[in-house]
């Protein structure tokens, strides 16, 4: 086939995410990747999840998305995070079988109806009329498409450094991606460099375990995705070390020839995920940093070395590793190294991820400036699932980041000003409360169902977890619960003196659900349900202030602008908010609110702007 649909740019966890999605949808779709036996293979750190992570790929899952599956058919160390603090900072994690993960997605991918996967270099794109109409092969080859996503990663004119030396490359082993990012620029498209980077790799049986810390995986392991029943696979565990002064001593050594602090590097890297050089320079007060042996797999040799990211020369990471506690005898495998690439700052993009420039073109993951795996999955969800419903005539799909934290994730990217990475955080959702990892399909799997992503079975789970949440609150949280009763089973709380309901001695925060529902012989509710009651109890208070300030923001986002509204005739906006709001094009005030450089004072001013008119009668599309 020379036409398709859609044609996926990049083989990627975006990639992956969006080709699916359109295949799903029944549009006939192409996956071109560099390699095609590359598909999903983890670039970086060998798993999924962490903090606020988690979150995202339990949203993509209850909406449909494939990256809950994948790892939970390949995970081999699960763990929940924050567990001594409140459900709603609380993120799922897990280790993968890096290559078994690359595996099971394209398992998923070749049993897909609809998707193709073609190998080959993108050097190109065709455009009429304003319009993506093909993309160009470095073979001088052409294929049409109706809609075009780019997920090219890191692979948009990426470089690979190690020291002073350096070589082109999207990563170790793979050839960067030329022309592509040239020809973006002669359509008007803005361009910056990004950098990122990766630890050594090291040899398991090389390394002295008994002076590490061990860190077993839960027992139970819980699953990513709402359609997994249990994890049946052999979990591993990770391990813990440190490094010391006289590794950091050995690090400075290498300062003259980093690429960082010469300059060679050009591109901004990820602030919350440094390198252990930049570790050192910014924090040389700590005598030690916290290092992360993770296995990459059941049969693979190799761990990962978390926490050690580098790109000084080989000779510096073999010398200063090797003074790490359990890793005096260690072999490398793989050096570490820097990769510098290309990204468009995704203010040029619309909500919906579709370029402002070119119509029917879409970028998500790296391009747009974020890092991770599971920022790039949900973006390759997103725009996989809008260019399938423009082509099929049917409205957009947008999340507010009052409902998801892929609302926050994209309403942050096009609204704000990127100079380095973006990467998620619970503290960058301001309902997180209500947004937690455990709600996702309560939240999100009736919009998956309705778009025609989530399967009879999955959604079937999701009613009977509804029911039972009502009968639990129905039927046991005004139970009386006599002091006899309570004092007998529950010693770890104060005694009673007289009957109570469940629901008031659910307030003591030592007392769980679980047991007051044994203590009334109630029958046996999923885990899930239980968790959602007990929280809504625990947490009522927060709950409802959270709640109230919802209602606040909805009433903002509900202001609508008009698309075409001209801000240079408010002369009483700031300049840097007349150039911004011209820029981004903001749908409310709410979105508008909250772009870089935008004060609350413009905000008034445009409040008072959009009143005037409309108490004037005239009406807002043509103000």
């Amino acid at each position: 086939m020379n036409s398709f649909d859609v044609i996926v740019i990049g083989g990627g966890h975006a990639g992956i995410e969006a080709a699916w999605v359109c295949a799903r949808r029944g549009l006939q779709t192409a996956l071109i990747s560099l390699d095609i036996k590359k598909i999903g293979l983890m670039s970086c750190n060998p798993a999924i999840g962490g903090l606020a992570k988690g979150q995202l790929v339990r949203e993509i899952d209850a909406l449909g998305g494939l990256m809950g599956r994948i790892i939970d058919e390949s995970g081999i160390h699960f763990k929940m995070l924050n567990t001594s603090k409140g459900p709603a900072v609380q993120s799922p994690r897990a280790q993968a079988d890096r290559g078994y993960y690359a595996v099971v997605a394209q398992k998923f991918l070749n049993n897909s109806a609809n998707l193709h996967l073609l190998e080959g270099m993108v050097s190109g794109l065709g455009v009429r009329n304003g319009k993506v109409t093909s993309v160009l092969l470095n073979d001088g080859s052409e294929i049409k498409a109706r809609a075009v996503i780019l997920t090219a990663g890191t692979f948009l004119n990426g470089i690979i450094h190690v020291g002073l030396n350096h070589l082109p490359a999207g990563r170790a082993g793979d050839l960067p991606a030329r022309g592509l990012s040239e020809t973006l620029m002669n359509y008007g498209f803005r361009t910056g460099r990004l950098k990122t980077g990766t630890p050594p790799r090291i040899h398991r049986d090389s390394i002295d375990y008994s002076k590490t810390e061990e860190q077993k995986p839960d027992n139970p392991p819980r699953p990513f995705s709402f359609s997994t029943d249990r994890i049946n696979r052999q979990q591993i565990s990770c391990y813990i070390t440190y490094t010391n002064p006289h590794t950091h001593d050995i690090l400075r050594e290498g300062f003259d020839e980093s690429p960082m602090f010469t300059g060679r590097i050009q591109g901004v890297g990820p602030r919350y995920c440094p390198s252990i050089e930049d570790k050192i320079d910014r924090f040389a007060d700590k005598s030690r940093h916290q290092i992360f042996l993770e296995p990459e797999g059941y049969t693979n040799p190799e761990v990962y070395v978390n926490g050690f990211s580098t790109s000084l020369p080989g000779p510096i990471q073999e010398r200063a590793i090797r003074t790490v506690s359990g890793l005096e005898k260690c072999r490398i495998i793989r050096l570490g190294y820097a990769v510098e690439y290309d990204f468009f700052p995704p203010d040029q993009l619309y909500a919906t991820l579709e370029t402002k420039a070119i119509e029917h073109l879409y970028f998500a993951g790296q391009v747009n400036g974020t890092s991770g795996y599971e920022e790039a999955a949900a973006q390759g969800f997103l725009a996989g699932l809008n260019a399938a419903l423009k082509l099929q005539s049917e409205e957009p799909f947008a999340l507010k980041r009052s409902e998801a934290y892929i609302g926050v994730l994209i309403d942050d990217l096009i609204n704000k000003i990127h100079e380095e990475p973006y990467r998620m955080f619970t503290s960058r959702a301001e309902f997180r409360l209500l947004l937690r990892q455990d709600n996702a399909d309560l939240r999100l799997m009736d919009h998956g169902y309705r778009l025609g992503l989530v399967d009879d079975h999955s959604y079937d789970r999701l009613q009977r977890k509804r029911e039972e949440i009502k009968k639990i609150r129905d039927a046991h949280l005004q139970e009386i619960i006599s002091p006899a009763t309570f004092n007998e089973k529950i010693t770890h709380s104060a005694p009673l003196t007289q009957s109570q309901p469940v629901e008031k001695l659910l307030r003591r925060p030592e007392v769980n659900l679980v047991d007051l529902l044994r203590l009334k012989g109630a029958p046996e509710y999923s885990r899930d349900a239980v968790l959602d009651v007990e929280f809504s109890v625990k947490y009522k208070g927060y709950l409802d202030r959270q709640q109230a300030l919802l209602e606040k923001f909805v009433k903002t986002e509900g202001v609508r602008i008009p698309e075409a509204l001209d801000y240079n005739v408010i002369k009483a906006l700031s300049a840097e908010a007349r150039e911004k709001l011209n820029r981004i094009r903001p749908a409310n005030l709410g979105q508008a609110a909250r772009i870089s450089g935008v004060s609350p004072s413009d905000i008034s001013v445009l409040m008072v702007y959009l009143e005037k008119y409309r108490r004037m009668g005239v009406p807002r599309e043509t103000i």
